[in-house]
């Protein structure tokens, strides 16, 4: 239910209701034509907090969580096919021990000495991904209701970015499939972001 008076003082939050900038932010982010990847509710409900409206309207967490596991995995993946330049090469084994016992070495073991040095966490920060989502467009067009309208950065602007881009990336693999959100999150995000993509 709605008071009819604003009780609480400060200027009232504006929030996007027009879908040319919309479709400029999926165009941005998908490529040319992305804005006609989703139909119009799902790419509304992606950009879509728990927070507008009271959740009336639906919210993109189930997307999110979905986009934030593919992301995830992607960027693991990614760290674990990267060149391993930069980091000390482990000492090969000429000699076997005492039980004469050999290190099982394989070539596809090779990569996950780069996990302990390049985080995913790191990699995946939450302000980084926020600089990320705010260059294709994302928090002019995001739909949610800040605590205070004057201090979005202290009302947790990035973390509604950053699960906005997780809502997209979900989005896209449940209507495209998971190749189609594969390529989004390595030419998209992981690129961007730095990370060699193989």
């Amino acid at each position: 239910m709605v008071a009819p008076v604003r009780h609480r003082p400060g200027t009232p939050f504006a929030v996007n209701s027009k879908p040319a900038p919309l479709n400029k932010m999926y165009n941005l982010f998908l490529g040319p034509g992305g804005n006609k990847w989703l139909n119009e509710d799902v790419k509304w409900l992606a950009v879509t907090h728990k927070s507008f409206d009271h959740g009336r309207r639906g919210f993109n967490d189930r997307m999110a969580y979905l986009g934030k596991r593919i992301v995830h995995l992607h960027t693991t993946l990614a760290i674990i096919n990267s060149p391993t330049s930069g980091i000390p090469e482990t000492p090969t084994v000429t000699s076997q021990d005492a039980a004469e016992r050999t290190p099982f070495t394989h070539p596809a073991l090779a990569g996950l000495e780069n996990l302990s040095i390049m985080k995913v966490d790191e990699i995946l920060d939450k302000s980084r991904l926020a600089q990320l989502g705010n260059r294709y467009g994302l928090a002019s067009v995001i739909r949610w209701k800040p605590k205070k309208a004057d201090n979005l950065m202290g009302s947790g602007i990035e973390s509604v970015v950053v699960e906005a881009l997780y809502a997209i990336v979900g989005a896209v693999a449940l209507s495209k499939g998971g190749t189609v959100a594969a390529t989004v999150v390595r030419e998209k995000i992981l690129q961007p972001l730095g990370l060699v993509v193989g």
